[in-house]
C-alpha cells in the first residue's frame, strides 16, 4: 500500500517532482482542458499523486461486477466501492460511494447498487466505471487541501478530519508553496493539535509524514495554477505515516488576470517622489476659507514643507503668496506630485495633463467612485495611471502626511509631532481617529496615510516604501480588504524581520468566502485566511483601532527581549490575577520561579506576601519594596521581561511610584542592563499622571486596565519571534 509512494519519493526526491512527473500531470490537465471538464476523476486525481508522491492506497478500475470482485480479492479485503465519473463530482450525494465490502459477493451487489445509484443521481451522467480501493482504518482522520483565493492566490489547508471539520471547522491555511517548518507549523496550528501527538493512550500520528504531504500538496497547486481546489479527506494519519483515502481536485482554465505590479524599484522610485516631492500642486487650490483647495494650501504652508508649491486654479494669478496656474503643463519647474482638490468629473481630465508632465504620482482626495458606485471613473482613472506611469493614492482620501519632509497633503488640520511610527487608513473616519490619538497620546508619527478606493498604491507599496525608511521604526495599517494580498504578503514577510508591521483588519465576523465545490473551499472563510496569512508572514494582528493604536505607540518603547521568562510584580492580589490571564491570551510564559529565586524575592516582601510568580508584593508596602523586587527581577538573568501591577495606596502614591520605577530602569540601564518593562496602574485619577509619567521615560503604562499593557508586551514579543531575534 506505501510502497508506490516511498517508489516515487525515491525517484523525485523531497518535494516529489521530477519532469517525468510534471509531463504525466501536464498530460492529464490537458486531457481535461480538452475534454472541457470542471474536475478530475478520481483515477486521474490518484495519478496526481502519484507524480507528487502524496501516498495513496492501492486501487484499481472496474468495467463489470465481475471485474470488480477479482479486483478486490487481489487487494483483500475489505474494500471501498467509489463511482468514476467525470459529471459527478460529489460522489457521497449520489449514492456512489459503498465502504466496509468485505466479500466478493458484496462487491458484485455493491457494484451494481452504485451505477443504479448515479443514474438515478444524473441520467446522462457518463459512468467510466467503478473504483476499487484498499479500504484504510485506524489513526487519525485529518483533511489536507488547497483553495485559490482572489486576493491571496494559492492556499493550503490543514485540519481534523470528520466531525471536528465539519463542525467546528478547525482548519489552517497558509500561503502555497510552503517548506516542512511552515507546514510543521499548521499541524500544530490547529485546536486539536494534541490529538495529534496522541492522548489517552493513543498512538501519536507521524506529523513529519503530514507536513511532508502538505509541502507536496503545496508544490502541486503552486506548479499548475488551473488546480483551483484539491481535497484529500480524509487522510489517515498513523504512528507509521499518512495515506490519502479521496482525492477531489476542481479545475479552472480561465484564472483570474494577475494585477499589475510595479518592481521594487519602480514603487520605491514613485513613492520617494511622492512622500519627499521637490514640487507639489495643488489642483483645485484656493484663497476662500472653507474649501478642500485651500485647507490643503494652509496645511502644507503651514506644516513646514520647504519645496515648490504650485496652486493651479483656471482664474487666479496668485493664491497665498504662491503664482498660480491654470494647468500643471503651464508650470516650468519639476512637479512630483499633485494633490487634487476638485470635483470627480474634472479628475480625468487633470490627471491626464499630469501624465504629460510626467507627475510621479497623484494624491486623489475627491470621492464620487467606485465608494457611490462608479466604477467605470475609477477605471479610467486606472487606464490614465498606467498609460502615463502615475501612481494613485486614492480616490476618496483625507491625503497623507510625512514628517520628516514636513509635508501635510491633506484638508484635515496640521500635525507636527514627530517620531517613527507609519499609519495608514482605509477609512477616512478612521484616519481622523488616528491623528486624533496620536496627538493626544503625544506619539510621535514619521507618517499617516489615507489609501481611500485603493485603485493603485495599496499596503504594500507603503510597506516597501517604509522599510527602507530610516525615520520609520514601526507600521500600523487599518485595512478592509487587500487587493492584491500575496503582494502584501511577500513584502511584508520581508519587512518584518526588519521592523514590526501591525495590521488592523476589519469585518472579522464577515461570512467569508462564497460558496465553494470542496470542503476545503467551503470552509475557507475569508477572516481566516487573513488571521493565518497575518501569522504565517510575522504580521502583528490588533482586535481594534484602540489596540492597533497602542501597539504603534508602545512596541517601540519596549527593548527585544532576550527570552521567554516573564514575572509579575503587583501590589494587588486581584490585578496579579488578571494580568496572568492576559499573559495565558496574548502568548507570554509565566516563569517557573526557581528556588533561589523564590527565595530572594521574600527577603524583600512582607510574610503574609506570596513570591512565586506573580510576586504579590501586597498593597501596605513602602517604595522601597518596589524598588528592591523590581530591581531584582531586572539583574537576575533568568528573567526577561516584568510586568507591573501598581496599586494606589496612601503609603506609596502614584507619582512616588513612578518615580521610583523610573530611576530603577536608568540605573539598570547605565549598568547595560534593559529588559521589556509594562505596568498597569490601578487607583483614582492620580494614577493617570502617573501613567503618563511612566510612558514619557520608556515604560508603556496603562491606568485601569491589565489587559492593554500585557497586549502590547505580547505584540512585541510575537514580532520579536517572527523577526526570530528570540
Amino acid at each position: 500500500m506505501m510502497s508506490s509512494t516511498a517508489t516515487a519519493v525515491a525517484q523525485h526526491g523531497q518535494t516529489g517532482r521530477g519532469d517525468q512527473s510534471v509531463e504525466a500531470v501536464r498530460r492529464i490537465l490537458d486531457e481535461a482542458r480538452k475534454d472541457g471538464r470542471t474536475a478530475l476523476t478520481a483515477p486521474e486525481g490518484k495519478a496526481l499523486c502519484d507524480a507528487y508522491g502524496i501516498a495513496v492506497p492501492g486501487e484499481a478500475l472496474a468495467k463489470s461486477a465481475d471485474e470488480a470482485a477479482k479486483q478486490a480479492a487481489a487487494m483483500g479485503f475489505p474494500v471501498v466501492l467509489k463511482i468514476v465519473s467525470r459529471d459527478i463530482l460529489h460522489k457521497t450525494e449520489a449514492g456512489g460511494v459503498l465502504v466496509g465490502l468485505k466479500s466478493a459477493d458484496e462487491v458484485k451487489r455493491g457494484y451494481d447498487t452504485i451505477l443504479a445509484n448515479a443514474l438515478n443521481y444524473d441520467a446522462k451522467a457518463v459512468i467510466d466505471g467503478v473504483q476499487v480501493q484498499q479500504m484504510l482504518t485506524g489513526g487519525q482522520e485529518v483533511i489536507i487541501g488547497a483553495v485559490t483565493d482572489d486576493s491571496f492566490g494559492k492556499l493550503v489547508a490543514f485540519g481534523m478530519g470528520g466531525v471536528l471539520v465539519e463542525v467546528l471547522k478547525d482548519i489552517t491555511f497558509r500561503l502555497a508553496p510552503l517548506d516542512s517548518q511552515e507546514a510543521m507549523g499548521m499541524i500544530d496550528g490547529i485546536q486539536a493539535a494534541e490529538m495529534l501527538r496522541g492522548v489517552r493512550g493513543a498512538e501519536p500520528a507521524n506529523r513529519d509524514a503530514l507536513a511532508d504531504m502538505i509541502v507536496r500538496v503545496s508544490r502541486l497547486v503552486s506548479d499548475f495554477p488551473e488546480i483551483t481546489e484539491l481535497d484529500l479527506n480524509p487522510v489517515f494519519a498513523t504512528a507509521k505515516g499518512a495515506i490519502a483515502a479521496d482525492v477531489r481536485i476542481v479545475l479552472d482554465f480561465a484564472p483570474k488576470a494577475a494585477r499589475p505590479r510595479p518592481s521594487r524599484e519602480e514603487i520605491l522610485a514613485s513613492m520617494t517622489r511622492i512622500m519627499r516631492p521637490r514640487g507639489v500642486a495643488v489642483i483645485g487650490a484656493s484663497a476662500e476659507d472653507g474649501k478642500i483647495g485651500n485647507s490643503v494650501m494652509k496645511n502644507i504652508i503651514n506644516g513646514g514643507y520647504q519645496g515648490k508649491i504650485y496652486p493651479i486654479h483656471p482664474k487666479a494669478d496668485e493664491i497665498m503668496g504662491h503664482k498660480a496656474y491654470k494647468s500643471v503643463k503651464d508650470v516650468p519647474g519639476e512637479i512630483d506630485v499633485a494633490v487634487f482638490a476638485i470635483p470627480a468629473k474634472f479628475v480625468a481630465t487633470a490627471l491626464t495633463e499630469c501624465g504629460e508632465k510626467k507627475i510621479s504620482g497623484a494624491v486623489l482626495i475627491p470621492s464620487g467612485f467606485a465608494e457611490t458606485g462608479n466604477e467605470e471613473g475609477q477605471i479610467e482613472l486606472q487606464e490614465i495611471g498606467r498609460k502615463y506611469n502615475i501612481r494613485l493614492m486614492g480616490p476618496n482620501i483625507y491625503g497623507f502626511y510625512y514628517l520628516p519632509a514636513n509635508l501635510c497633503a491633506t484638508f484635515c488640520t496640521p500635525y507636527d509631532v514627530k517620531g517613527h511610527a507609519a499609519l495608514s487608513s482605509q477609512s477616512g473616519g478612521i484616519g481622523m481617529a488616528i491623528i486624533g490619538f496620536s496627538r493626544s497620546a503625544k506619539m510621535g508619527v514619521s507618517a499617516i496615510v489615507g489609501l481611500g478606493n485603493k485603485s493603485d498604491l495599496d499596503e504594500d507599496d507603503l510597506l516597501t516604501f517604509f522599510e527602507q525608511d530610516d525615520e520609520t521604526h514601526i507600521v500600523a495599517q487599518h485595512l478592509e480588504d487587500l487587493k492584491d494580498g500575496r503582494s502584501f504578503a511577500e513584502v511584508a514577510r520581508r519587512v518584518t524581520k526588519k521592523k514590526p508591521v501591525v495590521v488592523l483588519k476589519a469585518g472579522r465576523t464577515a461570512a467569508g468566502a462564497k460558496a465553494a465545490s470542496s470542503h476545503t473551499g467551503a470552509l475557507a472563510g475569508n477572516d481566516r485566511i487573513y488571521e493565518d496569512v497575518f501569522k504565517q508572514v510575522g504580521v502583528i494582528r490588533a482586535r481594534s483601532l484602540r489596540e492597533m493604536l497602542d501597539f504603534a505607540r508602545g512596541i517601540p518603547k519596549l527593548p527585544i527581549p532576550k527570552g521567554e521568562n516573564v514575572v509579575i510584580i503587583t501590589g494587588a492580589g486581584g490585578s496579579g490575577v488578571l494580568l496572568s490571564d492576559a499573559c495565558v491570551d496574548y502568548g507570554l510564559k509565566l516563569m517557573t520561579m526557581p528556588a533561589d529565586l523564590d527565595a530572594a524575592f521574600r527577603k524583600f516582601i512582607p510574610p503574609f506576601g506570596a513570591a512565586g510568580n506573580p510576586v504579590d508584593i501586597t498593597g501596605g508596602e513602602p517604595p522601597k519594596t518596589y524598588q528592591n523586587t523590581v530591581r531584582l527581577g531586572l539583574e537576575d538573568p533568568r528573567i526577561h521581561a516584568l510586568i507591573l501591577g501598581y496599586w494606589h495606596t496612601i503609603i506609596t502614591p502614584p507619582m512616588v511610584f513612578a518615580r521610583i520605577m523610573v530611576e530603577v530602569v536608568e540605573e539598570m540601564r547605565a549598568k547595560g542592563i534593559e529588559k521589556p518593562i509594562v505596568a498597569s496602574l490601578a487607583g483614582d485619577v492620580e494614577v493617570e499622571e502617573a501613567a503618563e509619567y511612566l510612558y514619557a521615560h520608556g515604560i508603556p503604562s496603562y491606568a485601569y486596565s491589565t489587559e492593554i499593557p500585557v497586549a502590547v508586551l505580547g505584540a512585541k514579543y510575537q514580532w520579536a519571534r517572527g523577526a526570530k531575534l528570540i
